[in-house]
């Protein structure tokens, strides 16, 4: 098992001048023998801030679920009518959010290397045995040029349903700012958010949401109860969330979302129900 330690940014910087390159080589081999490596902390009002941008808000566009009324299912504003296309990276055992969107019109885009197809078919899924990421290689395609090869009108608007196990963070750094705007909806299941603590990873994700922010506002967060929260420094943090971008030029009166679960919200699991922390959608 791997244990990271974590310092403060002051006392990190701090260490950082006290040591050497020798000594710090030298410790480093001492404290990696017990798989301990230290890492700098983020700090609270860092994390804190990141989680202010990313309350929710309600707006004159109701919530509706599409897909399976568990895992598979995801709340989107009821908006869906001239959508084109909907681009699902990340294949899993069901396609029902998938399956509705085509249903309803939609050309369907899936992506994953790891299955060699989708768990149903429709004549409007398109399927591509690779993964999305950042380059485009035989195993990997980027977002741009998977939607590129789609060939659709390059106006037409898009839906956005990523699911790739942690690489959504780099997937949309590496998206274009003119793509970002085609995707209407952006529904996101993001990983490792225990993580935000640990400040190399917190830089990485904190910069893929502001990516996302800068044309969309988030309008639902629900945690994946698979797994628990992180409670630390009066913050609690899901492990695992699925996050609903609403783009803003769609957005009239907003304004913040003061109870949550939402009534169509319904567990991933078995496991026992876990509900949005109040930090995430309060000012406490």
């Amino acid at each position: 098992m791997l244990f990271y330690v974590f310092f403060p940014t002051d006392l990190a910087e701090g260490l950082k001048v006290l040591m050497n390159e020798f000594f710090q080589s030298l410790g480093l081999s001492v404290l990696s023998k017990g798989n301990i490596f230290p890492a700098v902390m983020t700090e609270r009002k860092e994390l804190k801030s990141l989680i202010k941008k990313l309350r929710p808000i309600s707006c004159d566009k109701k919530l509706i679920r599409l897909g399976s009324a568990r895992d598979g299912g995801y709340l989107v504003p009821d908006d869906l009518a001239g959508i084109k296309a909907c681009f699902s990276p990340g294949v899993a055992r069901t396609a029902d959010f998938e399956l509705e969107c085509a249903n309803r019109g939609m050309d369907v885009f899936l992506a994953d290397n790891s299955v060699e197809k989708p768990p149903c078919s429709h004549e409007r899924f398109h399927f591509t045995k690779k993964f999305i990421g950042v380059t485009t290689n035989n195993e990997f395609m980027t977002l741009d040029d998977w939607v590129a090869a789609s060939m659709l009108d390059s106006q037409d608007d898009l839906i956005l349903q990523i699911d790739i196990e942690g690489f959504e963070y780099e997937v949309f750094l590496a998206a274009s700012d003119k793509l970002m705007r085609r995707f209407r909806i952006i529904v996101g299941e993001f990983h490792s958010l225990g993580s935000l603590w640990n400040k190399p990873f917190f830089s990485l994700a904190a910069r893929a949401f502001e990516k996302i922010l800068q044309s969309h506002s988030c309008v639902h967060n629900h945690p994946n109860n698979c797994c628990s929260v992180l409670r630390h420094g009066g913050l609690e943090i899901p492990y695992i969330t699925e996050i609903t971008f609403f783009r803003n030029d769609r957005i009239s009166s907003p304004s913040f979302m003061e109870t949550f679960p939402h009534p169509l919200d319904q567990d991933n699991t078995d496991n026992p129900t876990l509900d949005l922390p109040k930090c995430w959608y309060t000012d406490n």
